[in-house]
């Protein structure tokens, strides 16, 4: 049983940075295709960026955002630079067996969720 855990969200002010970590208690991701997702109020939830063998953005964040994993497959991290208003979201680890996939629907296995809020 996957059992995936957020963390690193908070208020940071336009411009600023964040790193979010997911971690599925201690056991190694390496199994997983990991990735982030967001979903803002009112809208639906998003691919953010994710990471098997290889690394995919959404184009709303690439150069800015980078994901990225230890060395153990234990936590992913996904540091977001140059933070903008509309970054705000809570933000989501998920994981599936297979590769690469933008669908949520793909993803059976997710944490609870951070908030990423992004002031003026």
């Amino acid at each position: 049983q996957v059992e995936l855990a957020e963390s690193g969200g908070g208020l940071v002010q336009a411009g600023g940075s964040l790193r979010l970590s997911c971690a599925d208690s201690g056991r190694t991701l390496r199994p997983y295709f990991t990735g982030w997702f967001r979903q803002a109020p009112g809208k639906e939830r998003e691919f953010v960026a994710s990471i098997g063998w290889s690394k995919y953005y959404a184009d709303s964040v690439k150069g800015r955002f980078t994901i990225s994993r230890d060395n153990a497959w234990n936590t992913i991290f996904l540091q977001m630079n140059s933070l903008e208003l509309e970054d705000t979201a809570v933000y989501y680890c998920a994981c599936r067996i297979g590769g690469y996939s933008l669908d949520p629907a793909d993803y059976p296995y997710w944490g609870q969720g951070t908030q990423v809020t992004v002031s003026s």
